[in-house]
């Protein structure tokens, strides 16, 4: 039964958010606490010994920030908003679970963390001064606008690194507590699924003035993005021998940040983008994990 729950734990907390929107709906205060919890947990597995920086995590971040630019400026001329949305779901940093699915499908599991920690920094620094200068904060200057993000962004993606490297040095005994935590990570990122799941079906549901083409565009550009993602994330590994670390540091992403952002900071309807990028990245995954265990049955 346990295992059943673990399996379907994606679907099951999508249900529930979607179900229970009116209560979780208003649980959004949370989910930068949430989302501070799980990176600190990631962040207190690795050590800065261990961090090194790959030619390929470059070609990542350009990828990345690159790519965020190309899709906003592609997009825009079919809808703004669409455009917003197809450009969280490219810049949105890789998702803490990258590495687990990274090790199960036989990729390097210390090439994927250092990556999700450079991501992250560069996402708090880009952000910032990102929004601003497309034009997303007008009713703000742009340094109020920088100022302000900062001060909201920065905290949730760089304190806990400073956190964990803190009690690697300072507390060893609470590091190695939290180091036999296995799972927690896992659960607080089902409790933030169910969250931000109930938050876009609560302004999905409450909407004065539905715009379906927008959301049904949201929805399939982020089917293209995360497609694109995975496949030019494994064409750049491919080059030094470890395509599954690469598809997983540009395809997996951390979708609680994106649809956080997205709501908080560009048009709350651009967040179907994201919310639907959950659902395809975690289809690529299955298949990818059903296709590596029949090779296995077969060889």
């Amino acid at each position: 039964m346990l295992k059943f729950i673990k399996d379907w734990t994606l679907p099951l907390a999508m249900i529930v958010g979607a179900i229970t929107y009116p209560v979780s709906g208003q649980l959004a205060v949370l989910t930068p606490y949430l989302i501070f919890s799980m990176l600190l947990l990631t962040f207190c597995k690795l050590s800065p010994r261990e961090m090194r920086f790959h030619p390929a995590h470059a070609k990542l971040l350009a990828v990345q920030i690159g790519g965020a630019l190309l899709v906003y400026a592609l997009c825009y001329r079919i809808d703004p908003i669409i455009a917003q949305g197809a450009m969280i779901c490219v810049l949105a940093p890789t998702a803490t679970s990258a590495a687990v699915i990274t090790g199960m499908l036989g990729g390097s599991i210390a090439f994927l963390t250092s990556y999700l920690l450079f991501c992250n920094i560069a996402v708090a620094l880009i952000v910032p001064v990102l929004f601003p200068l497309l034009g997303l904060y007008n009713n703000m200057d742009f340094f109020d606008s920088v100022l302000y993000i900062c001060s909201q962004v920065g905290p949730i993606l760089l304190l806990p690194l400073v956190a964990a490297w803190f009690i690697r040095y300072a507390t060893p005994r609470l590091h190695a507590k939290i180091l036999t935590i296995h799972q927690l990570s896992f659960y607080l990122w089902a409790v933030a699924l169910i969250i931000v799941t109930g938050r876009t079906v609560k302004f999905l549901v409450e909407q004065e003035n539905p715009d379906y083409f927008v959301e049904i565009g949201c929805t399939i550009i982020s089917l293209l993005i995360c497609c694109g993602q995975f496949l030019i994330g494994r064409r750049i590994g491919r080059k030094y021998g470890d395509p599954v670390s690469s598809g997983q540091g540009l395809g997996q992403k951390n979708t609680i940040l994106a649809i956080w952002m997205a709501q908080v900071y560009l048009n709350p309807i651009s967040s179907v983008a994201p919310a639907a990028y959950v659902l395809w990245q975690n289809i690529i995954n299955s298949w990818q994990l059903w296709k590596k265990r029949k090779k296995g049955i077969n060889t």
